[in-house]
């Protein structure tokens, strides 16, 4: 059940949103018993982010949503690929990404919680 939710700086076409979450559904592996089976991804491009006080250059805030425990070094794998995947597919260096991951024990669907 993860959700990973992605706010970027520039405009963004189809085709990239759609290579976005093609690579993303592959990289969620990286969190073991997680696929894109189960993931949902949601984009927001044209957003004003700013950096260092600074907005001249392309960024992103990518947010992972996760049903389960911490796992520091899952994490960890899955922040390189989220930063290979957005400087791949949008030009964003790796040092304009930040990655938030929030893990948690409470999640619903389908009328119900897990």
């Amino acid at each position: 059940m993860p959700f990973i939710d992605s706010k970027i700086s520039k405009k963004i076409t189809e085709e990239e949103e759609v290579e976005l979450k093609t690579l993303l559904g592959q990289a969620i592996t990286a969190i073991p018993g997680k696929s894109e089976n189960w993931l949902m991804t949601g984009f927001e491009d044209g957003y004003h982010l700013y950096f260092r006080g600074d907005k001249s250059e392309p960024m992103a805030f990518v947010e992972v949503m996760i049903f389960g425990d911490e796992d520091a070094a899952a994490f960890d794998k899955l922040t390189g690929e989220i930063c290979r995947i957005f400087e791949q597919v949008l030009s964003i260096r790796p040092d304009h990404v930040y990655v938030k991951y929030s893990p948690t024990r409470s999640w619903g669907w389908n009328g119900g919680n897990f």
